[in-house]
């Protein structure tokens, strides 16, 4: 595969860190939120730039500084990372336009620390999607971890302080006490931690070692939210609405899964694990956390609390992918990063549209809100499919993929696990809509009636994303070519 040296990794990653002195200098909301734009608009031009060489085969390089023998500090764009972080950088776009809307109109306080953090996470999640070694994308990792810390702890009262140190117990506790270790003792006998299509650990180390070492992988990106390192996750629903749409979409859940994906298929290689058998290890986790997490998620009132449970489930569906060890499985779990992705920030950007127009945070009380806000409760209907994985949005096709792969791997409970927990989402998911457009509201609850939308700020960005769910689902092919570039 021929390679191309090129400073555009680094400039995709540095863009957005490089503006943040002029956002933190802005006289005014409207210049600050500008340059946020400016910087997300030439981060995803530059990252969308490199989609040609890849798609023609080629891997862009850039190695910064070296720091080890035969390690460095680089960047290297392949189809996965490309893939991964077109999807990181798009969605920052419509992250932005919601953040306005959202910050504004419920008048929150410290936005211009809320749009610096942001543009440093994403710097962050750019950075671990295009890192051409493990250590690269450790630096990276901890680097989101440290930056989402502030956003988390948004509201600054002692229940985000709480949720803050919970969120860093489990994802800087766990990546020190998990992924470190276990990065050291992969040097250590591999001498290298360059990703390899191959992996560099076959032939170096016994099953028990190479079974020691992928656990602790599995559960040391702790940001995929594998149970039990799962618990973070609801409790950062603390945070403003567009901090969980980029939790639970755009960065941070999806580098967690993207770490354990990369380093399953770049520093194992799905070789040796298939000689190995060690695949149904990570199905067998992924399959426990998917039930598991869509069974809590039947029992939730609140919203936001309900779609962090399914988001639990939703990316172990990456994870199972991974273990599968099948072409088709590997397509599944990758291209669903996408999908997962356009579904579930709809569903959040619509549950932060009805806190801003009515105040309302549990279920219990939409009922008949549909009739008052139509488009905001259709895009969630539309992003309800793709999670479910009904057609026609982009869900169906991962998951289709991830049933097929699961049978191409002879492992048929994998099948009963996809189907069942694509029913538990149905269960979670259309009762809150049946009940919105059907169902009359409650006129003591409720004693406005009449169309009410959120402001339109916080109405686009969910149109947008279900759009997106549905054209995916239509037209494909780029994430199918990409993830199959990444497979080989």
């Amino acid at each position: 595969m021929d390679t191309l040296i090129s400073v555009k990794p680094l400039i995709a990653v540095l863009v957005s860190l490089l503006v943040l002195p002029l956002i933190a200098a802005s006289r005014s909301p409207n210049m600050r939120e500008g340059w946020t734009f400016i910087a997300a608009g030439v981060k995803f031009a530059i990252v969308a730039s490199m989609l040609p060489a890849v798609l023609n085969g080629m891997k862009i390089t850039c190695s910064i500084v070296q720091v080890l023998p035969g390690v460095s500090i680089a960047f290297r764009v392949d189809a996965f990372g490309l893939l991964f972080a077109l999807v990181a950088s798009f969605l920052w776009i419509i992250t932005s336009i919601y953040s306005i809307g959202y910050m504004r109109g419920l008048n929150e306080h410290g936005q211009t620390r809320y749009f610096c953090f942001f543009a440093i996470s994403l710097s962050a999640a750019i950075g671990v999607a295009f890192s051409a070694n493990l250590l690269t994308m450790y630096l990276f990792y901890e680097m989101l971890s440290l930056a989402t810390y502030p956003l988390v702890t948004h509201h600054q009262d002692e229940e985000a302080r709480t949720s803050g140190r919970k969120y860093l117990l489990y994802t800087v506790g766990s990546s020190i006490g998990l992924v470190l270790p276990a990065m050291l003792l992969t040097y250590h006998l591999s001498g290298n931690l360059d990703f390899s299509p191959q992996g560099v650990l076959a032939g170096t180390a016994s099953r028990g070692t190479v079974t020691v070492l992928l656990l602790m992988f599995v559960f040391g990106f702790a940001k995929a939210a594998i149970m039990p390192f799962h618990s973070w996750l609801p409790a950062a629903m603390v945070a403003p609405t567009p901090v969980s749409a980029l939790l639970h979409a755009v960065a941070v859940v999806k580098v967690g899964v993207f770490s354990i994906f990369r380093t399953i298929t770049g520093i194992f290689g799905t070789d040796l694990l298939a000689s190995l058998d060690l695949g149904l290890w990570v199905t067998t986790i992924a399959s426990v956390t998917i039930l598991t997490g869509s069974l809590i998620a039947l029992s939730q009132d609140n919203l936001k609390r309900r779609l962090a449970f399914s988001t639990i489930a939703q990316l172990s569906y990456i994870v199972l992918g991974a273990g599968l060890l099948s072409s088709k499985g590997l397509t599944g779990g990758m291209i669903h990063i996408a999908m997962h992705a356009f579904g579930k920030i709809t569903l959040f950007f619509c549950a932060g549209a009805i806190f801003v127009a009515t105040g309302k945070k549990n279920i219990s009380e939409m009922t008949g809100i549909g009739r008052r806000m139509p488009i905001t409760m259709g895009a969630f209907f539309i992003g309800a499919l793709s999670v479910i994985g009904l057609p026609p949005t982009g869900g169906f096709l991962s998951k289709w993929y991830l049933a097929l792969g699961s049978l191409d791997a002879g492992q048929w409970p994998v099948l009963v696990v996809l189907l069942t927990s694509s029913l538990l989402n149905a269960f979670y998911f259309l009762p809150i809509v049946f009940k919105a457009f059907f169902n009359a509201a409650d006129p003591v609850s409720d004693p406005s009636p009449g169309m009410a939308e959120a402001p339109i700020w916080c109405v686009v960005p969910p149109v947008i994303a279900a759009v997106g769910s549905v054209a995916l689902f239509f037209y494909p092919n780029l994430l199918l070519n990409l993830a199959r570039l990444a497979i080989g």
